[in-house]
């Protein structure tokens, strides 16, 4: 398991779509994951500090869990399947480790409300992170050592590149 921070929370200026970008805490590896905008402004009012007159979903949540006497351990980004995430809430409930299935957006605006570390398994690290790359002029300079890419592989993942572009990196890691 590598263990991550939440870096930042960004706005597709083309459409609705918002990315929760994750930072390994060890190295400058980054891992976008697309989540709804509810999720998003779940994550960001908690992480802002910003008080709302009712509870949110994630709020009865953490209150559910509380009243029942759990305590969440952490939460862990599992895996990558056709394009989409899987995460896992691991919670402690009387001695026993419990782990429910769970979107990432959910898992990291649960575990943003009870400070939970974040965790991503090394396989989803190495499928999916990126590693900005600095003075580099060109983006879609081909990498001579890289395996060729299918016109399938390349349609899967023409939306995820053109957000990539659209990214101002300049600001990564500055806090």
């Amino acid at each position: 398991m590598i263990e991550v921070k939440i870096d930042s929370i960004r706005v597709s200026l083309m459409s609705q779509h918002r990315v929760v970008v994750l930072k390994e805490t060890d190295s400058d590896r980054y891992l976008p994951i697309w989540i709804g905008p509810f999720e998003a402004d779940a994550i960001t009012l908690q992480l802002q500090g910003v008080q709302v007159a009712r509870p949110l979903t994630h709020d009865l949540l953490k209150s559910i869990i509380d009243q029942m006497g759990a305590k969440i351990s952490h939460v862990i980004v599992t895996e990558l399947k056709n394009d989409t995430f899987f995460a896992h809430i691991v919670m402690d409930l009387d001695g026993k480790n419990i782990e429910i299935d769970a979107r990432p957006s959910d898992a990291i605006a649960l575990a943003v409300r009870v400070n939970a570390p974040l965790f991503v398994a090394e396989q989803v690290m190495e499928e999916a992170a990126i590693v900005p790359e600095t003075g580099l002029d060109n983006l879609d300079t081909e990498d001579a050592d890289a395996a060729p890419v299918s016109e399938e592989e390349e349609e899967q993942l023409s939306a995820f590149r053109d957000f990539i572009n659209e990214l101002d990196l300049d600001d990564l890691g500055k806090n």
